[in-house]
């Protein structure tokens, strides 16, 4: 299967993730706080786009929907080819949880259990594709 052409330019998604990352600081316990001012919504934005897009391309298809609005939506995950109507796999978050997510912050387990990550259907848990 192709994966769509990209429209976030892959050093420029990696650059806005990693100006995200130190925006926000290192992990809790690992000592410190955020480098600087909070990340801008620009910023957010590519990073999402381009993490969204990151994940396509590790697992092309069809069979979940990943959102997080406002910055994206995306479909992956090999599988049953959905085509009208609510998806049967969705996935919904937030950018700050998406990015704690992509950059390993917290696990799926720990955000799916604390409600930041709404997962509906068989197939809707990125587990084994994060952190990327």
């Amino acid at each position: 299967m192709a994966v769509a052409r990209r429209r976030v330019d892959i050093n420029e998604g990696r650059a806005a993730l990693e100006s995200w990352q130190s925006a926000v600081g290192p992990r809790e316990g690992s000592g410190g706080d955020g480098a600087g001012p909070p990340p801008s919504r620009s910023i957010i934005a590519t990073a999402v786009r381009y993490s969204l897009e990151e994940v396509t391309a590790r697992a092309p298809g069809n069979s979940v929907e990943v959102r997080v609005p406002p910055f994206g939506v995306t479909q992956c995950v090999e599988g049953p080819r959905h085509t009208r109507g609510t998806p049967p796999n969705v996935i919904e978050t937030d950018g700050a949880t998406w990015l704690e997510l992509v950059t390993g912050r917290i696990t799926w387990g720990e955000a799916v259990a604390a409600g930041r990550v709404a997962a509906s259907g068989l197939r809707a848990d990125l587990s084994t594709l994060l952190p990327l």
